[in-house]
């Protein structure tokens, strides 16, 4: 690094009880012992206009007790936490100036987010635009998510989706107008989604998803798979098998009323599958006290309860775990599940399993796909 500069983002606080913090939120902050002020004043020069070398020698000045030994280490320790940028870096190749202009505001958010070293402070719109999503289900939480992904720049976005547009789609569909009713779903998707990015590569396919054999034909030819499909019954379970025999990292996402839910994985690396959870649950559920159902509700089809703000929720959050599995930007820990209640907006929970269940179907000795019976709408 030759000019190290703190981000923008992470620009530091004298707190004035002998410490300072960096980064500011929660996730990325960290706080350190000043005692001294010396690491505040090895703060306020790392401004970009001087040297590694020439930062070296003005610290090793001012503060004879520290060696050069001590500084070096101190400067490396922020470039390590990502708090550290080159003010010298060059401009990314990659991109066109019309690219760079489009995702300025973009490169300041995963700059913040990032806790990684990288060459460039352009690396990850690089990575998202080499990347390939395949998104099955284009309604409310699919078309949302498709947006998001295309609107960011990921290089190529295919949208799967057999069924045509209905007027009762266009309360949370964003991307379909009332002249859209009667048209295929991707036919209309994909007009709208090359419209807002020429730059990203959009595709589709009207195509049934009638087993898992259909899925990892897909998963097979890209990064990341979205699912954003809740029909037919089981189709989580395919796309969870599918993608833990292709090895393709995969994200779920949809609602079960107010509350909001996504999962994202990353098969091959030894943790638990999304059938795992459901394997546990059972267990879970057997164990407990038998419950007696509304008996008047028997047989009644669950209500589709969802809005634009409950299924466009869903679809940002399964957008922003694809971005993270493509880039590590932010680092969300992945084989597990998320979720949050749109009634409090402080209810969030996290599901994880520290390893595989023994009692899966996928993951052990009994490889078939499994009906998740209750899953999330989308």
């Amino acid at each position: 690094m030759f000019r190290p500069r703190i981000k923008w983002e992470h620009r530091p606080v004298r707190l004035g009880d002998g410490r300072v913090r960096i980064g500011a939120v929660q996730g990325i902050a960290a706080a350190m012992a000043d005692p001294d002020g010396w690491v505040w004043a090895l703060l306020e020069i790392l401004d970009g206009t001087r040297t590694m070398d020439r930062v070296v020698a003005d610290l090793v000045h001012a503060f004879p007790d520290r060696s050069e030994v001590d500084v070096r280490a101190a400067i490396n320790d922020l470039i390590r936490e990502g708090y550290v940028e080159d003010a010298a870096e060059r401009v990314s190749e990659g991109l066109s100036a019309a690219e760079r202009e489009r995702y300025g505001r973009a490169r300041g958010l995963w700059r913040w987010m990032d806790r990684t070293p990288r060459r460039t402070s352009w690396d990850v719109q690089l990575l998202l635009r080499q990347a390939r999503v395949v998104v099955v289900g284009i309604g409310g939480v699919g078309s949302t998510a498709a947006a998001a992904l295309v609107a960011s720049g990921v290089g190529h976005v295919h949208c799967v989706e057999p069924d045509v547009v209905e007027l009762s789609n266009l309360n949370r569909q964003l991307l379909f107008v009332e002249q859209d009713v009667g048209r295929p779903k991707v036919e209309a998707a994909v007009e709208r989604l090359r419209a807002c990015n020429r730059e990203v590569l959009v595709t589709g396919e009207r195509l049934v998803v009638d087993g898992p054999t259909v899925l990892l034909g897909l998963a097979v030819r890209f990064d990341v798979l979205l699912l954003a499909a809740d029909k037919p019954a089981g189709i989580t379970s395919w796309a969870n098998r599918a993608c833990r025999e292709t090895g393709t990292a995969w994200v779920h996402g949809g609602y079960q009323g107010p509350r909001v839910s996504i999962g994202l994985y990353r098969p091959g690396k030894g943790g638990p599958c999304r059938d795992c959870f459901y394997a546990e649950r059972d267990v879970r559920l057997a164990a407990l006290p038998a419950q007696t159902p509304w008996s008047p509700g028997i047989g009644i089809p669950e209500s589709h309860a969802v809005t634009a703000v409950s299924a466009g929720m869903a679809g940002l959050m399964t957008a922003h775990a694809v971005m993270s599995l493509i880039a590590d930007v932010p680092a969300l820990p992945a084989d597990r599940e998320y979720g949050f209640n749109l009634v409090t907006l402080r209810d969030s929970r996290a599901l994880e399993l520290t390893a595989p269940s023994p009692l899966c179907p996928t993951c052990g000795p009994l490889p078939q796909a499994r009906d998740n019976g209750g899953q999330d709408r989308v």
